[in-house]
This record gives structure tokens, C-alpha cells and sequence, in this order.
């Protein structure tokens, strides 16, 4: 009797709403090629972040006063006197450092993978707006706490804006809305952190699923499972693990369902993740000043600067890109033309092989220095500037954007290895 009430409210809602379809469509038999490794759970993973960071934001947002007399006595009372209030804020602040760690390790599997290539672009652009607009987000929640190294790093960072010609001034002054960095800025940061963003992030979150399930998804051997419908022999299809036709033009070869088998993957790696997360949120939330430093633990004071004014570690690589400029305003170009050319990616890479596996030994050197430095640039931004620390930054900033140079270069008469038709287990 249940079964058949069920059966008919499914059918009812599937006559106004396509949600069988949609959940066949997207999930339950959306064709994953078989031979997804390690390196892909890091896109569910995100999502799973994503989540938190929303979900403990909202209760956040119920206690938390966004004014420049009352910010940081509200922390201090979600931390003291709200009821699990220390474990919603350490699952927020502990959250925003993962989700860097999950989308840095997500965004360096599609580097190594060539996941950027042609027909994907448009999904590696979303997925780079999507890290855009995760950092203006994070940049914003990092002024929330109106702690001392908050401040002063807000009034660093967008102090930088006062650099541009003609305009500079007026624009640094419009983004805090204050001469300094003040009670307005903290409301305008709190408007554009709760609201603005995360809508944002949400929207293009939905576009870059939506890009990614219209393409297909890559594998570590860059093969294209999609084959022109027809060109499989009928005798062959049954010795490929899925057929199903993806659109009318294609055929699916290589494939699986991605529900069982990779749902019950993923849901592993949350296992594995989770444990992880709980371990640094409940015995090292600090994560000695790496995910909350020092200084933030007093109130902003616009008359005691803190020794080292230095950011939130994932801000890392492209900070140390602006330090070691010493002109302000060619070091605010070069740290966004870092940005920039990672959105360009898919057209500095000229080759026709995507996975590093069959390309060639002067890719695979450039992807390992191309690595190094951005890690030593991420390290670099975490410690305070001196003469040995600009040197090594500029000769890591040299090898980061010497990749795009390099690739651009050789990636047109690459000799690679010889890629197979079909995807290896």
C-alpha cells in the first residue's frame, strides 16, 4: 500500500517535475568512464564543503553583529556562551582553509589530466570563476572577525587599489566606504560574504555541473569515451562495460554508471576526508596561525599594526607575486595576470594529448617546476618579507610564469607518446 502511494507521488511529481529524468540524467545513469582514480573525488568533495561552509554560515549569521563596536565581542560570545557555538565557528574556519586545499588538489588533477582541453574550456573557465569568486568570498569573511591581523590586511589589500592611475584613489575609498578601513566597510563585506557571493558561487556551481555533464567527464588517460553513433560495430557493444546513448549523435563506450560505483567511491573518500577534518577541527583548529593567526585573537586597533601583516595562507602564492614586484602597481598586475593566465590555460596549451601520461618529458618537468613554485610561493606569502624571501619569490614567480610561456612554445610540435583508442583500467 505504501509502495503504490509512493509509486503514484512519484508519478504525479514527475508529470510537473522531471525528477527521475533529471536524477538519471545527472547521477544515477550519467555515464563516468571506468577508470576514474584517486584524484576525482575532489570535485564531490568541494561540493560537500560548499555545504558546510553554507550551512554553519547561517547559523553564524544568527549570532554575529556586523558593526565595528559589536564584531568581535559577538565571536567571543558565539565562542563562550552559545550553545556548541566554538564548534560551528571552527567548522567554518576550518572549512574555508579545506575548501582551498580541496579545489587547489581538484584544479591540479585537471592540470595534470588536461581537463581544460578542447571540448572543455568553457567548464575550466567556470570552474576558474568559480575560484575567483571563492577567494573574494573568503577575502570578505576574513574582515568579519574584526580581529587585528583582519584589519590591517583589509586595509593592505585595498589600499592596493589606490594604485591605479586617475581612478585609484576614489576606488580604494568607494570599496571600504570610508577613508580607512571602518564599521561601513564591515557592513558592505558582510552584505557581499552572506548574500552577494555565495549566490554567486551556488549559480556557477550550477553552471560548471551543467558545462561538465554537457562534455562528458575526462580521465586520467584524456581518451573521449563519446564515439560517433554507428561507428560501433553491433557485435562489438557488448564486450564495452556501458552503452547508452549520451545524445542522439553519440555513443558511450568505456563507461560505467555513475551511481553505484562511484557514489559508494565518493562516499569513501568523505569517510576519509571527514575524519581528517573532525581531527584538525577539534585538536588543531589554529593549525599554528596557518587557518587563525594570533593577532586576530584582539580587537582591531587602528593605532597597533601587528609585526608581520601577512594573509590567509591559501592568499599565499599571488601575495608573494605582488611583494616581490617592488613597484605597487606593476605588483598588482602581476599577481592579477597570475590569475588571469590560469583562466587562459585552455588556449596557452596547444597540444592534441591531454593526459600527462603520453606527453612528453619537457611537460612533465614543467608541470613538476610549475608545482614547486607554487608551493614555495604559497610558503613564501606566510612568512614576513626579507632580502632571502624576495629573491627566492621572484625566481618562483619567473618559473610560474614561464610555464604558460614554455607550454605555449612547445605544446604545437610535441612529440608524445602513442595514445590508446580505449581507456585503460
Amino acid at each position: 500500500m505504501k509502495l503504490s502511494l509512493m509509486n503514484n507521488l512519484l508519478g504525479w511529481l514527475n508529470k510537473r517535475l522531471p525528477v527521475t529524468d533529471s536524477y538519471n540524467k545527472h547521477m544515477g545513469q550519467y555515464p563516468a568512464p571506468k577508470n576514474f582514480n584517486f584524484w576525482y573525488i575532489f570535485g564531490s568533495l568541494s561540493l560537500l564543503v560548499l555545504v558546510n561552509q553554507i550551512m554553519t554560515g547561517i547559523w553564524l549569521t544568527m549570532h554575529y553583529e556586523p558593526s565595528a563596536e559589536g564584531a568581535f565581542a559577538s565571536i567571543e560570545y558565539i565562542m563562550r556562551d552559545v550553545d556548541y557555538g566554538w564548534l560551528l565557528r571552527y567548522m567554518h574556519s576550518t572549512g574555508a582553509s579545506a575548501f582551498f586545499i580541496v579545489i587547489y588538489l581538484h584544479m591540479f588533477r585537471g592540470l595534470i589530466y588536461g581537463s581544460y582541453q578542447k571540448p572543455r574550456e568553457l567548464l575550466w573557465v567556470f570552474g576558474m570563476m568559480l575560484y575567483l569568486v571563492l577567494m573574494a568570498e573568503a577575502f570578505m569573511g576574513y574582515l568579519l572577525p574584526w580581529g587585528n591581523m583582519s584589519y590591517w590586511g583589509a586595509q593592505v589589500i585595498i589600499s592596493l587599489f589606490s594604485a591605479i592611475p586617475v581612478i585609484g584613489d576614489d576606488l580604494a575609498i568607494w570599496i571600504k566606504g570610508d577613508y580607512v578601513v571602518s564599521g561601513a566597510t564591515l557592513n558592505r563585506f558582510f552584505a557581499l560574504h552572506v548574500i552577494a557571493l555565495p549566490l554567486v558561487l551556488v549559480i556557477l556551481v550550477f553552471l560548471h555541473l551543467l558545462a561538465l555533464h554537457e562534455v562528458g567527464s575526462n580521465n586520467p588517460d584524456g581518451i573521449d569515451i563519446k564515439k560517433p553513433k554507428g561507428s560501433i560495430k553491433k557485435e562489438d557493444k557488448s564486450k564495452f562495460t556501458f552503452h547508452h546513448a549520451f545524445t542522439s549523435k553519440y555513443d558511450i563506450v568505456d563507461a560505467i554508471p555513475f551511481h553505484p560505483y562511484y557514489t559508494v567511491k565518493d562516499i569513501m573518500g568523505v569517510v576519509a576526508f571527514l575524519m581528517i577534518f573532525c581531527w584538525v577541527m577539534f585538536f588543531y583548529p589554529e593549525a599554528d596561525g596557518y587557518f587563525l593567526e594570533a593577532p586576530n585573537f584582539t580587537p582591531a586597533n587602528g593605532l597597533k599594526t601587528p609585526e608581520h601583516i601577512v594573509p590567509v595562507w591559501y592568499f599565499g602564492p599571488f601575495y608573494t607575486i605582488l611583494r616581490v614586484i617592488p613597484d605597487k602597481l606593476l605588483g598588482m598586475l602581476g599577481m592579477f595576470t597570475a590569475i588571469a593566465m590560469l583562466f587562459a590555460l585552455p588556449w596557452f596549451d596547444r597540444g592534441m594529448v591531454k593526459s600527462f601520461r603520453f606527453r612528453s618529458k619537457i611537460h612533465y618537468f614543467n608541470l613538476i617546476q610549475f608545482t614547486v613554485c607554487f608551493l614555495i610561493l604559497g610558503f613564501l606569502g606566510t612568512l614576513p618579507a626579507s632580502d632571502f624571501t624576495n629573491v627566492v619569490g621572484r625566481i618562483a614567480t619567473f618559473g610560474y610564469f614561464g610555464f604558460f610561456i614554455a607550454l605555449w612554445f612547445y605544446s604545437k610540435n610535441e612529440l608524445t607518446k602513442p595514445v590508446p583508442e580505449r581507456v585503460i583500467k
